[in-house]
């Protein structure tokens, strides 16, 4: 009888941002289902054998035999990241990495990696994996175009783990806007695609129930306007919840809006970013202020019943502590459904980073790799204030806007309280970003408890054909 062989093992793993010594229960508005490891699981043959592992959720298991490890890396997920990687590698473990982090970063990434993907992962990750199986592995797999989308997630990954109630789905990639904070421009190059619509209906009907809400993770829904009203009208026979993210810009278009509510969209989070034309201009995101500006925008969105999550970013050359004040008042005036006041971060990549580079302003050489920094820290120095200064007015101004009083009186607003599923959301929602305030201020990145080093990788002068792990 001939013996048989034993299969390829794949584990994927989705690291966490970062995690204190003893902390029990992560930060719970960052529990939603990670969407990249379930497209990248869609992606090999069935003939693989795939294990998932979430380390905001629950301990790796570094001991279980594995063949390859694939890891997404975002910017504030890098240093985590590349601990997982060691962990692995030591164990003599080969490690892939992917991701936004990977296509801003390669060089930096590919020291804590045996491969890197470079962009988009549809037409890269079955040759990556099948490279492995073949133990015929690149050091480098780069994408030279933007692929077609349409790849349904695997989702029976997510299995026994407690995410929020939230079903992530994807209709577009990119954005054909340029702000010049942004590493979502920079990672597809100003570009936007999306998947065939029936691609989406079928996900969705696949996994729909009444009470499901979805989040359509679009960086921008909108960017391709008529494209997205193509979709909205898809998604009225439906009859489904659903939030996304958005520029102004769709407010302004009476159609839009009409087919934003038929289609059953309940809130979009609009960048707002500053209310200051000098900001906005620094940012190069002075579109905000077309047709009369957010003041208009926002009574256009609550005119049709959407909700809004308004981000406003603090930090530019022409701010003050005044910008703080005027921003507060007008997310509670405009009765937002939530909002985020946060620091600018210099990303990787982006426009903003290296002219803070060339300025000589940035802190750290790199902010997210370094055992110094924790969330909230301010990683440059600002025109107008401390480092310090900044990031306490951030988290002085996420106090009041969920303090108890902010939260009662938005809750009245005409959109907030028109559903009451959404209105007990609401409160459901506003309670978990009070309560993160102070879980998320501080958290350092990677894990406070590992102990390194790193294990960076020594590339040997042979060719990773016929490697034998680990290669260091």
């Amino acid at each position: 009888m001939t013996a048989m062989k034993d299969p390829f093992r794949l584990t994927i793993v989705h690291p966490c941002v970062g995690r204190r010594v003893g902390m029990k229960k992560y930060i719970r508005t960052w529990l939603m289902e990670p969407l990249a490891p379930a497209l990248l699981a869609a992606l090999v043959p069935e003939e693989v054998e795939v294990s998932f592992y979430d380390d905001r959720l629950e301990p790796i298991p570094f001991g279980t035999r594995t063949d390859l490890v694939a890891i997404s890396v975002e910017t504030y997920t890098a240093r985590r990241a590349y601990q997982i990687a060691t962990e692995y590698r030591r164990r003599g473990v080969p490690v892939v990495m992917g991701g936004f982090h990977a296509t801003l970063c390669p060089d930096e990434v590919m020291q804590h990696a045996e491969s890197i993907v470079v962009g988009e992962a549809e037409e890269l990750f079955p040759q990556v994996v099948d490279d492995y199986r073949h133990r015929t592995p690149k050091r480098r797999y780069e994408s030279l175009g933007r692929p077609q989308l349409g790849v349904k997630p695997r989702r029976s990954i997510y299995e026994g783990k407690a995410y929020l109630p939230i079903r992530l789905v994807e209709y577009s990639r990119g954005c054909r806007f340029k702000c010049d904070f942004c590493a979502v421009q920079s990672f597809f190059s100003a570009t936007h695609t999306h998947q065939p619509i029936g691609q989406v209906l079928s996900e969705i009907e696949s996994t729909r129930d009444r009470r499901t809400l979805y989040f359509f993770i679009d960086d921008n829904i909108c960017s391709d306007l008529d494209a997205a009203k193509e979709l909205f009208r898809a998604l009225i026979p439906l009859r489904i919840r659903w939030v996304s993210q958005s520029s102004i810009n769709v407010a302004f278009d009476d159609e839009a809006m009409q087919l934003l509510k038929a289609s059953g969209c309940q809130c979009l989070l609009i960048g707002i970013e500053s209310l200051r034309p000098d900001a906005l201009a620094g940012m190069n995101k002075s579109f905000n202020l077309m047709r009369g500006g957010p003041e208009i925008a926002l009574s256009n969105l609550r005119k049709f019943g959407i909700r809004v999550y308004g981000t406003f970013m603090f930090g530019y050359d022409h701010d003050s502590d005044s910008s703080f004040k005027q921003s507060i008042e007008f997310a509670t005036q405009q009765e937002m459904f939530i909002a985020a006041f946060n620091h600018v971060t210099p990303f990787p990549g982006t426009p903003l980073y290296r002219r803070l580079k060339f300025e000589g302003r940035l802190l750290f050489d790199a902010w997210w790799n370094d055992p110094g920094y924790s969330y909230n820290m301010v990683p440059f120095q600002p025109a107008s204030c401390s480092p310090e200064e900044l990031s306490q007015n951030c988290v002085r101004a996420r106090r009041q806007f969920y303090s108890i009083p902010s939260i009662i009186k938005r809750a009245i607003g005409k959109a907030n309280r028109a559903d009451l599923l959404m209105l007990a959301r609401y409160f459901i929602i506003n309670a978990m970003h009070r309560s993160d305030v102070s879980g998320r201020n501080g958290l350092p990145l990677g894990d406070a408890a590992w102990k390194g080093p790193f294990l960076p990788i020594q590339m040997q002068k042979q060719s990773l054909s016929g490697y034998s792990m680990p290669i260091a």
